[in-house]
């Protein structure tokens, strides 16, 4: 039945795209928290200042792409 097999694989899509929303979402909570947790040790010049883009805005970037990975690998490792 073509029909089953095209919903199965729309399904498997569908789970696909959820479990990498998730990671992305745990990769910027995750990566948010980090930052903040590291920002007082940070020299003046990479600490983000609201409303700006600036170099605290990059590490902060960095560090939830970091952990984006991190987390991409567990993935793959566990399955």
């Amino acid at each position: 039945m073509a029909g089953r097999e095209e919903t199965n694989e729309r399904m498997e899509s569908t789970i696909s795209t959820s479990r990498r929303w998730a990671e992305y979402l745990v990769a910027v909570l995750l990566g948010n928290v980090a930052y903040l947790l590291v920002e007082p040790q940070l020299p003046a010049t990479m600490r983000h200042r609201m409303f700006r883009v600036d170099v605290g805005l990059g590490v902060d970037f960095l560090i939830c792409v970091a952990i984006y990975a991190v987390v991409r690998l567990a993935r793959g490792i566990e399955q």
